[in-house]
């Protein structure tokens, strides 16, 4: 196993906790379960960019789109609560 077989692992590892999070949590943290998949999305895309997988490569970027979304939704909603 190569180091990016590693780190697409761990990026998957990141993944997987972070929906095991939401789903165990009446009331997730947002910035651990989308900072979490962000960095998640963001392994895989490296270790995808060694081993192309192209279908792969297209989900994490749309994964790292909305945890990136989902982070700036919950500092906007820390700054302004209701």
């Amino acid at each position: 196993m190569d180091i990016y077989t590693l780190v697409g692992f761990v990026g998957m590892a990141c993944i997987i906790g972070a929906y095991a999070y939401m789903t165990a949590k009446t009331n997730p943290n947002p910035f651990v379960l989308h900072g979490t998949n962000l960095a998640g999305a963001a392994l895989l895309t490296v270790s995808l960019l060694v081993h192309t997988n192209l279908p792969s490569l297209v989900l994490e970027g749309f994964w790292a789109a909305i945890a990136i979304y989902g982070l700036v939704k919950a500092m906007r909603a820390r700054r302004n609560p209701a």
